[in-house]
């Protein structure tokens, strides 16, 4: 069975408890089995947010939606400049097609001859090329280069792409953003270029293909001018938001405080009146019935001793069963007193509250052996209550499951960590502990009650059992760290 204590060795039931105890606890180690891990727990953790730390984390929030919305207005300013860009292209490429080139192309040109070159060159120098438009393409459907303004690529064939062949099958004008990769593209400079082509027409119906390059700097500077109106929109909103807001939130966070500390001082003054009724109800208990009841044995007695020197040892030996079930019922009623409200822990101190345990467990059928070190001292209030109701739970599980037995309480500090560690454990049947793991196995009250007590406490509870091999209960409370328990009685 897996312990489920990272790093804990085995151990041995019976050596926990008093020392040279004697127990009927089998020598073989049972493994400890973790029910509850501890935790560190900051008295800070559980404390509202200050409005300080919400406006910081505010303001990293703001910081951080600026840095995504700026990133996705960057893209978005890219693409919108683009598409405005391609269509402002496409326009601009059909009007100098239908006013310009258009007219200009001859059957020579489309043969290649060299004068009507020359002639075509002409034209698109004065009317085509400017620092608009800084590349002129005149080319066959087999990819020759008919006319070029880099008088280098007349006469070169290149193969034409898919884009290129589609506006030459289905008439249309087709941008693109060449990255000048292509072999076509080697006297261009740059990196980046805006290509437009389109379909023209000789005058003998042959058609060819214009294309013409637009610079890609425009488009970076319009994109650049979308981003900042963008951002600019975009941050004054989000600013304008935390303004209007953060005094809403600095609002409901003071409310907030208020309300922590009505419920603090609500739980403070509901532990408070629970001890005290506690108290009063103990009080009554043991100064009317308790008393009484004590009368009552010591009048049972005086009449059982004058009924024998009457020679009426029938009657006698009634009153005295009488006494003796009174007394009987005298013991019941003090148990359940300490169970109610131990006077050991807040006269004596813990200590004395484990023996107070001790004695009302003995009147069970349990013979209990409580061990407390001496450098167990000092002791938080709360964490008094804690070891002093998990130790109740334990040994009245014991009385009720195991009964009779021998039980071990046992009270310590880590002299490493410096943790508080209580360890009770009895040589009774023991139980199967796997189903608790996973609380799948029903039953087992006493058992989640513990469980409930380290969870809220923050500290950790461990368990060692199995069938025949008796039960070691091990919490251990954080030394530093932890905040406040509840109130473990309540």
């Amino acid at each position: 069975m897996d312990s489920g204590v990272p790093g804990a060795a085995p151990i041995d039931v019976s050596t926990i408890g008093d020392a040279g105890a004697p127990a009927s606890v089998p020598s073989t180690p049972v493994p400890w089995v973790r029910i509850v891990a501890g935790r560190e727990q900051d008295v800070r953790a559980r404390r509202s947010p200050r409005a300080r730390s919400v406006m910081v984390r505010l303001a990293v929030g703001l910081a951080a939606v600026l840095v995504v919305v700026g990133v996705l207005g960057a893209f978005a300013a890219q693409w919108l400049a683009e598409r405005e860009a391609v269509n402002d292209a496409a326009t601009v490429a059909d009007v100098l097609a239908e006013a310009v080139v258009q007219p200009a192309i001859t059957d020579a040109l489309a043969d290649g001859e060299a004068t009507a070159v020359e002639e075509f060159d002409a034209i698109m120098r004065e009317r085509v090329l400017s620092e608009e438009i800084v590349r002129v393409k005149i080319w066959s459907p087999d990819g020759v280069v008919l006319y070029a303004d880099e008088p280098q690529l007349i006469g070169r064939t290149f193969a034409l792409d898919d884009a290129q062949r589609e506006a030459l099958s289905n008439p249309q004008t087709r941008v693109d953003i060449s990255d000048l990769s292509e072999a076509e593209n080697e006297f261009e400079s740059g990196t980046r270029l805006l290509e437009v082509y389109r379909p023209v027409w000789a005058p003998d119906g042959r058609e060819l293909l214009f294309e013409i390059y637009f610079p890609y700097e425009p488009v970076a500077a319009r994109s650049a001018d979308l981003w900042r109106g963008f951002a600019g929109v975009t941050t004054s909103s989000l600013l304008l938001l935390v303004v209007l807001t953060a005094p809403i939130v600095w609002r409901l966070l003071a409310g907030l405080r208020t309300e922590e500390r009505r419920r603090t001082a609500l739980l403070e003054h509901a532990v408070d009146a629970s001890d005290a009724e506690r108290r009063r109800i103990a009080g009554s208990l043991h100064d009317g019935p308790v008393q009484e009841l004590i009368a009552t044995t010591f009048a049972a007695e005086g009449a059982a001793e004058a009924a024998a020197r009457r020679g009426d040892e029938h009657t006698a030996s009634q009153l005295r069963e009488v006494a003796a079930s009174v007394r009987g019922n005298i013991r019941v009623l003090r148990s359940l007193l300490v169970d109610i409200y131990p006077p050991g822990l807040a006269a004596a101190g813990l200590g004395h509250a484990l023996d107070d345990l001790a004695a009302t467990t003995r009147s069970r059928g349990v013979t209990v052996h409580v061990d407390v070190d001496p450098d167990v001292t000092h002791l938080d209030e709360a964490d008094e209550r804690l070891i002093h109701r998990v130790a109740q739970e334990v040994l009245r599980n014991t009385a009720t499951h195991a009964a009779p037995c021998s039980a071990w309480v046992a009270l310590r500090r880590d002299a490493v960590a410096g943790d508080l560690v209580l360890d009770v454990s009895d040589d009774g049947p023991g139980f199967d502990a796997d189903g608790l793991r996973t609380r799948e196995t029903p039953g087992h009250l006493g058992t989640q009650v513990l469980v409930d007590l380290a969870e809220e406490a923050g500290a950790e509870l461990s368990l060692a059992t199995a069938p025949g091999r008796g039960v070691a209960w091990r919490l251990r409370v954080p030394a530093a760290g932890r905040a406040s328990a509840p109130e473990a009685g309540s």
